[in-house]
């Protein structure tokens, strides 16, 4: 396994705070840094997700050909489409379960779940296709969208490294111009998170990885600037954030009118420059963290090596801390116990996780190596 690193240690922090926030209510959220802040843990998952892409196709001492790369990246989105269709039969399951034990048949209207009791045939053609997604069992299906185009973000900027972050923009900008989105089905609407919104800040994470050359690079040689910059960013959101002064709807035109709300589908741009600027504050953080708190780092540092394990685990201790709340009631020693006996469950999915994988590094090391016909001579 893997060092501890800074990635790592910051995927950690944002899996514990999603497990948090999909707990709506509960004493523990209070703390959560969205509170005072415009942007949250989803916006930096998903920027360490394009960063972790660029570290997956380029690897040095392995180079990737083109259909390496596709054939990579598309196995990485297969892999997540099977895990977001697991966890969703979960939830459901827990839900159907829960209402029966409880004698409480509205639990199977929570979550946007309703269309899967009442329109079964319909409703899990959505599921495969992916036009039907549970609340807070959101984010995976953009992961995978991400994912699925994640080759055509690798080839253009190994083709024309100049063009990827304007092509990446100008999607941006004609989707919050035009409010482009995916749409649900079989209940109408949309996702909750727009696929060609949030690819901007995956590519920004890509184009952060690079140490020597892209906006990384200009990062890392104007970093001390930049840190002057992003602290009145910072406190701005800090204070609108804990005011909660918001513009109205109604004062607003219709047309374009993403680009001025802080609104959560689209990643508004209040959102993204939020997040950069917290990225900007932070960025190296981690090496003061590790030397203060050891123990602490290393453990957030276990959960984000093996992220996508401990995020399905997460989800789905989310759902069922939220029936334990309803039966028990938000008192803060119910919170309190279920964030700790959730964070160790994590946890304990993250060793398991890493010693199936030592196991089986250990056991092909034992076997012939067979060479790729994706490896670049």
């Amino acid at each position: 396994m893997r060092k501890p690193n800074e990635i790592d240690f910051w995927r950690g922090f944002a899996l514990i705070t999603i497990f948090i926030n999909h707990i709506p209510g509960n004493f523990i959220e209070r703390f959560s840094y969205r509170n005072i802040s415009l942007s949250d843990s989803a916006e930096l998952f998903v920027l360490l997700a394009g960063w972790s892409m660029r570290l997956m196709i380029e690897n040095p001492k392995r180079p990737l050909t083109s259909g390496g790369v596709v054939y990579r990246l598309w196995g990485r989105a297969v892999t997540l489409y099977i895990a977001q269709t697991f966890i969703t039969e979960i939830a459901i399951f827990i839900l159907a379960a829960a209402s029966i034990w409880l004698d409480a048949p509205f639990l199977l209207d929570w979550h946007n779940a309703g269309a899967v009791f009442h329109e079964p045939i319909e409703a899990h053609i959505g599921l495969v296709l992916l036009t039907h997604q549970l609340g807070y069992f959101n984010i995976l299906p953009l992961y995978v969208v991400l994912m699925v185009a994640a080759p055509v973000i690798a080839l253009i900027y190994r083709t024309f490294p100049q063009l990827l972050l304007p092509l990446s923009l100008g999607l941006y900008v004609l989707t919050l111009a035009f409010g482009i989105n995916f749409p649900s089905w079989p209940i109408e609407g949309t996702w909750f998170f727009s696929p060609t919104a949030w690819q901007l800040i995956y590519v920004i994470g890509f184009l952060l990885a690079g140490k020597t050359t892209d906006v990384g690079a200009f990062a890392r040689r104007h970093v001390r600037i930049l840190r002057w910059i992003a602290v009145p960013i910072v406190l701005a959101g800090v204070a609108i954030a804990s005011t909660r002064y918001f513009p109205d709807l109604a004062d607003l035109p219709k047309s374009g009118r993403f680009f001025v709300i802080f609104d959560k589908t689209f990643m508004s741009p209040d959102r993204l420059i939020h997040m950069l600027a917290l990225c900007a504050l932070f960025a190296g953080a981690y090496t003061s963290l590790h030397a203060w708190m050891p123990r602490f780092a290393s453990f957030l540092a276990l959960l984000g090596r093996n992220a996508l394990n401990v995020f399905c685990a997460g989800s789905l201790l989310s759902l069922c801390a939220q029936i334990v709340r309803y039966m028990y009631g938000g008192r803060i020693v119910t919170d309190v116990i279920l964030f700790a006996g959730g964070v160790a469950i994590m946890a304990l999915v993250a060793w398991i996780s890493e010693w199936h994988s030592r196991s089986q590094k250990e056991q092909g090391a034992l076997a012939p190596a067979l060479p790729s016909p994706f490896r670049s001579s």
